[in-house]
């Protein structure tokens, strides 16, 4: 999956106004214009599109956490320059307040069959034996959930 991709996913899963999103980049310490937003929104067939690099995403990410956690006192995090599905998943976890079990039921809703163990994997250090790779298809399926559990339509 892409990081644009991302973006527009969790947009339309919680409804995001261009305001909304701009303030959430400035929680993640980015400041970003309407136009880049728009930008990155587009899809990839439009002339405008501009490809969201990981660092961008890992700030509005950082954002997300904040607004919905609330901000630290102090520094924020530092976003990191590269991504995985790993990194999106935990922070989308970590936002969410979301336990084990929670994304075990998310992935119920697009009839999908996890255990506790399995989500658990993702969430290790890649030394470890247990740790697991998030693939993009698990991403898309978590995001397609988010988006059954907290879209109103």
């Amino acid at each position: 999956m892409t990081n644009n991709d991302i973006l527009r996913r969790l947009r339309y899963t919680f409804d995001f106004s261009d305001d909304q999103m701009i303030a959430l980049f400035a929680l993640g310490d980015h400041a970003v214009t309407r136009a880049q937003v728009s930008d990155w929104l587009k899809k990839e067939e439009d002339p405008a599109h501009k490809v969201m690099e990981d660092r961008t995403l890992a700030m509005f990410l950082n954002g997300f956490i904040a607004d919905k956690r609330g901000k630290r006192t102090g520094p924020g995090p530092q976003p990191e320059s590269r991504l995985n599905n790993n990194i999106i998943l935990r922070k989308l976890k970590i936002a969410l307040e979301m336990r084990d079990e929670d994304i075990v039921d998310i992935m119920q809703l697009v009839g999908l069959q996890f255990s506790k163990h399995e989500i658990n994997a993702f969430f290790r250090k890649f030394t470890q034996n247990q740790y697991r790779v998030c693939q993009d298809q698990f991403l898309r399926n978590f995001l397609k959930g988010l988006q059954i559990q907290y879209r109103v339509d």
